[in-house]
């Protein structure tokens, strides 16, 4: 941590110096109104936080109070062995000149030179007589420069830089002059060293901000690919599995849980791999009888069956080096599992009714809700096929191992469905988020899915999500285990919330029909309409 130190000298400080200086040189003692001047540029100093416009106030009040011709600042680049004025002021035929020079010169040059070598102030009343002087550089040749005070800028790091000033009008610069720009140049050192410091920080800041944009970039890249979103570590491990995946063109099996998310997983391996210009061919095995699956995958010739009016191609052969994801693959039949073994093994397919083989190109990624393993060790599933199938298998947790995702999961779909039904944005309350939390999710995402579809449904336009409206197989798992929940509000609060909630799961039930849900309620349709009122349901 850096910690920038106070530019301004107090005013005890500088009795104190005033008060050691005199009792070495009486004649350079600091009166009322020099003290005045200090306190006025420290001030200055302390007041302005941009330094530009800091060193500029100081110069132009150090030019005007000691009635100099020009001021100037250079600091020193150590690595460079430079020095580099970052700001100048001074006057020309009457006019003040402003401006910040980039003009560098060694640090060995002239005055400056000798300064850094003996961290001394230097006064010179004349210097056409001091050899320490060389009149090199474009400043000094723009202006006719006479005499000098440089004090050297100075920190607990050593040399910051120099403070010039040049051409005392009427007289020659004093001791007290130098003595009271010494005092002055620890302030303003200290003030371009928290300056630089800041400075550093504000340019550390941005690298800062600037790489939390690319890992949040890249963060979302990985947690949302196709739409898996997600940042706990169990999900976490899934993603190094899928970028394995993604890197190559091996063959993928996904086992997890209904709900879970497999097909999602499927498309981001495909579509984010080498085969994503490629088709993406995709069959449920548990959604279509044996004949019809056999079809699907391997087509058929005309005539082979009844309603088989054409040539069709099947998806191994769709695909044309593609992917075919072959969901819920524990529940092939059998023998549609022999005749997919001999399709990974020879590379080749025979569409029904046909009498030849075609050749087929495809990857294959499938899915499994159950333990494929287990399935082999039932003798519901083949073995053989079983390790071809599984060269690379990812498993997805269900939700219930993964609680920190539904927060995220839940403001996702809360977004996904204000936008398809034009609503303006909503937020789940804290204790609705509570609830879905300690949920079990049985149905995991695609249940949570439904779930918040169903409360944003029922919550009133611009109206949070409460658990009000969450529905009551959610509420009472969570009620079930803590009671306390429950009961916590008052009794005429519970019961509005309780009647609330009864109107809104009736009209659920009845499609919005008031007449039909008033029946369910035993209330008039009146009644119900003035129960619809009271508590600003509108479905």
């Amino acid at each position: 941590m850096i910690f920038l130190k106070s530019p301004t000298l107090t005013i005890k400080q500088i009795l104190e110096r005033n008060r050691q200086v005199a009792e070495f040189s009486p004649e350079v003692s600091l009166t009322k109104q020099d003290l005045d001047l200090l306190y006025n540029v420290a001030t200055s100093i302390h007041a302005i936080h941009d330094l530009d416009k800091m060193l500029r106030d100081v110069l132009l009040k150090i030019k005007d109070l000691f009635r100099i011709d020009g001021a100037s600042i250079a600091l020193h680049d150590r690595r460079q062995k430079e020095f580099y004025f970052i700001r100048t002021v001074e006057e020309q035929q009457g006019d003040i000149h402003d401006h910040a020079d980039s003009m560098r010169f060694s640090d060995s040059y002239g005055v400056a030179g000798w300064v850094l070598k003996t961290n001394k102030s230097v006064l010179i009343k004349d210097v056409s007589r001091d050899k320490r002087f060389t009149n090199e550089l474009d400043m000094q040749q723009d202006m006719a420069i006479r005499s000098m005070i440089c004090v050297p800028l100075i920190t607990r790091k050593g040399l910051l830089g120099i403070l010039y000033a040049l051409n005392k009008h009427d007289i020659p610069f004093t001791e007290k002059d130098l003595s009271l720009l010494e005092i002055l140049s620890s302030t303003i050192a200290i003030a371009i060293e928290n300056a630089k410091l800041y400075g550093d920080l504000q340019h550390h800041a941005k690298k800062l901000e600037k790489e939390n944009i690319r890992l949040k970039s890249k963060l979302h890249e990985r947690f949302n690919k196709q739409g898996i979103i997600g940042s706990s570590a169990a999900l976490q491990r899934v993603f190094v599995l899928l970028e394995k995946a993604i890197a190559s063109t091996t063959t993928v099996l996904i086992q997890g849980e209904t709900g879970t998310g497999k097909e999602l997983i499927a498309k981001a391996i495909h579509y984010n791999g080498p085969l994503k210009n490629k088709p993406f061919m995709a069959e449920n095995c548990a959604a279509l009888s044996e004949n019809l699956l056999e079809s699907e995958l391997f087509g058929h010739v005309k005539g082979a069956f009844t309603g088989a009016v054409s040539d069709k191609k099947g998806l191994f052969e769709l695909a044309r080096g593609g992917t075919v994801f072959l969901d819920e693959i524990a529940d092939m039949p059998p023998a549609m599992q022999s005749k997919l073994l001999r399709v990974l093994q020879e590379g080749q397919v025979r569409p029904v009714g046909g009498s030849s083989y075609r050749r087929v190109d495809f990857r294959l990624i499938s899915s499994a809700n159950r333990d494929l393993y287990e399935e082999v060790k039932k003798g519901n599933f083949r073995e053989d096929l079983f390790y071809r199938v599984q060269t690379f298998p990812i498993v997805i947790p269900p939700l219930r191992e993964r609680q920190e995702d539904i927060a995220l999961l839940a403001s996702y779909f809360l977004g996904k469905y204000a936008a398809k039904f034009t609503r303006p944005a909503v937020r789940l309350t804290p204790e609705a988020l509570e609830i879905l939390m300690q949920h079990d999710w049985p149905g995991n995402i695609r249940e949570l899915e439904h779930e918040i579809e169903r409360a944003l449904t029922l919550a009133n336009e611009e109206e949070d999500i409460t658990p009000a409206y969450l529905s009551e197989r959610i509420r009472g798992t969570f009620y079930q285990d803590d009671p306390q929940l429950e009961t916590s509000a008052n009794l005429p609060a519970a019961v509005s919330r309780l009647e609330r909630q009864m109107v809104v799961d009736a009209l659920s039930r009845t499609g919005g029909n008031r007449s039909q849900a008033a029946i369910i309620l035993g209330l008039t349709r009146q009644g119900l309409l003035n129960k619809i009122s009271r508590y600003k349901i509108d479905l």
